[in-house]
């Protein structure tokens, strides 16, 4: 989409285009993939931190632990964001902070705060749904498609 761009673009642009370029300043890669992976390793630990304690205080076993353990994450993120401190952890932490779950409960809950002087309905939940709805839709898509796929590779599991 870039060459279609230079090559409509008039000389005079092509030149400005090119020295933005130049003076673009580089991106401490190396920097932002260890600080994504620090925050979304701690994210991990903490969670495996919550499952452990319903596990060995609730009496949960590991799978039973897995929905409140997502809850109690999700409920960190929101308190977190709504305090303002989790954008704070995210301008640090990058694709860390934004790729778990507590990222898109972040989200959600950013857009809900940013938009509740518009009402209930419109403004929190038409704002916070317009985020959520693509990302509820690739989700249902691509767990079909996977369910598709796993039914023709592997047959209905019917004890093979």
């Amino acid at each position: 989409m870039a060459n279609n761009k230079m090559k409509k673009a008039t000389p005079v642009q092509q030149e400005y285009q090119e020295l933005a370029k130049q003076l673009e300043p580089k991106r401490p890669v190396f920097k932002n993939c260890l600080r994504a992976f620090l925050a979304g390793g701690t994210v991990c630990v903490i969670g495996q931190a919550i499952q452990e304690m319903f596990v060995h205080w609730a009496g949960f076993d590991e799978k039973k632990a897995s929905n409140p353990t997502v809850a109690v994450l999700i409920l960190i993120s929101v308190i977190l964001t709504s305090f303002g401190v989790y954008d704070k952890i995210a301008q640090w932490a990058g694709a860390g902070s934004a790729v778990p779950v507590t990222g898109f409960a972040n989200s959600m809950a950013s857009a809900a705060i940013e938009h509740r002087s518009e009402g209930v309905v419109l403004g929190v939940g038409g704002k916070m749904f317009k985020l959520a709805g693509p990302v509820i839709v690739f989700g249902t898509v691509a767990a079909f498609i996977i369910g598709i796929l796993t039914f023709v590779f592997k047959g209905t599991g019917g004890g093979h």
